[in-house]
């Protein structure tokens, strides 16, 4: 008989859905999540309320039928934020976070933020209403090598941010090294969110025997001694760390370019690729904490009441390899070994 395990149903903390055509071709793709914080990186950024709630809009008009879904949304914080406009999309349960994009960090990232000094006013208010401030966390500077940019950004950002403003929520966003874990881990009011692919890829598999540009993202996959600390924070059951899934989408032809786009696309796969890690790691029992338990306890919002089903054959799983969308195919990621979860999908009454 096949192996099963049921947990509640998981959210992702951490999920890029586009606009437009490929919005609603990749929404269905995240139909095995009930809630995501759905980041604000459009062209133009999701800034103020209004557009938050516009947005928000157009993602429930393209749920497909019988899809239970709630995007959470998020503002993107530029140095001409408004503090009151912020809160008062928080006060009215629009928001559930505001996202920090140091400028130039990665997609659709030109209209963030140059210096922290500039948004204080900003952060000091999330601080009092209790908004989260989720980071990417990396620093820019040319001089930096790029497999270094998040320890560069925990210590001249992150560490002092928090010795100052003790009160505001961080989420340190895909954690990509051991330093990130340790921050995360001795911060008080810090957590982070780990994705599938940093936990299954370092930076061999994307660059021995030739460049896989559907490995690149953003950050950068790193050393090994890295992805082994996030898989031991992810599979160790501390409640700090939990499941956003930084599945970011993008057209065919924009990955396998001269200068390719950075981006994982993870939804489709991302429960059978961690019940495979967490299995392997022995620790099947610890998976629902990360992916449907640790995320609300921070966020302060109840846990699902429904279950979802994973169910392991012996023979490997046959998934998509790419979605079509009205922008072009999208490449499903491949973590480069069988799958042999699957979520059991729900029947239709």
């Amino acid at each position: 008989m096949p192996q099963t395990l049921t947990i509640r149903r998981p959210d992702d903390w951490h999920l890029h859905l586009r606009d437009g055509a490929m919005l609603a071709g990749v929404l269905p793709a995240s139909r095995h999540f009930a809630r995501a914080i759905v980041m604000p990186n459009l062209v133009p950024p999701v800034v103020t309320g209004a557009q938050a709630r516009a947005y928000r809009e157009r993602i429930l008009a393209a749920l497909p039928d019988g899809q239970d879904f709630r995007p959470l949304m998020t503002l993107y914080l530029t140095e001409e934020t408004d503090p009151a406009d912020m809160a008062a999309a928080a006060a009215d349960g629009l928001v559930a976070a505001v996202k920090l994009y140091p400028a130039g960090a990665t997609t659709n990232s030109a209209s963030g933020v140059h210096s922290v000094r500039k948004v204080m006013p900003v952060l000091e208010r999330m601080a009092e209403v209790g908004l989260p401030l989720c980071v990417h966390g990396e620093v820019t500077d040319a001089e930096v090598d790029i497999f270094d940019r998040e320890a560069a950004f925990v210590d001249r950002v992150l560490a002092p941010l928090r010795a100052e403003l003790p009160e505001l929520r961080i989420v340190m966003e895909h954690v990509t090294t051991a330093e990130g874990v340790h921050f995360v881990r001795s911060a008080h009011g810090v957590a982070g969110t780990l994705t599938v692919h940093h936990l299954i890829l370092n930076r061999n598999d994307l660059l021995v025997g030739g460049v896989r540009p559907h490995y690149y993202c953003l950050p950068v996959l790193k050393r090994e001694r890295h992805r082994l600390a996030l898989l031991a924070a992810a599979t160790g059951g501390d409640g700090r760390f939990f499941l956003g899934t930084d599945s970011a989408p993008h057209a065919r032809s924009a990955k396998e370019a001269a200068c390719g786009c950075a981006g994982v696309f993870s939804a489709p796969v991302a429960l059978a690729c961690l019940a495979h890690v967490f299995e392997m790691e022995g620790a099947l029992d610890r998976l629902e904490g990360f992916a449907s338990l640790n995320g609300p306890a921070f966020y302060g919002l109840p846990p699902n009441e429904e279950r979802v089903t994973l169910e392991r054959s012996p023979g490997a799983v046959a998934l998509p390899a790419e979605v079509a969308t009205g922008a072009g195919p999208v490449v499903v990621f491949d973590p480069g070994f069988p799958l042999h979860w699957r979520v059991v999908e729900r029947k239709e009454p």
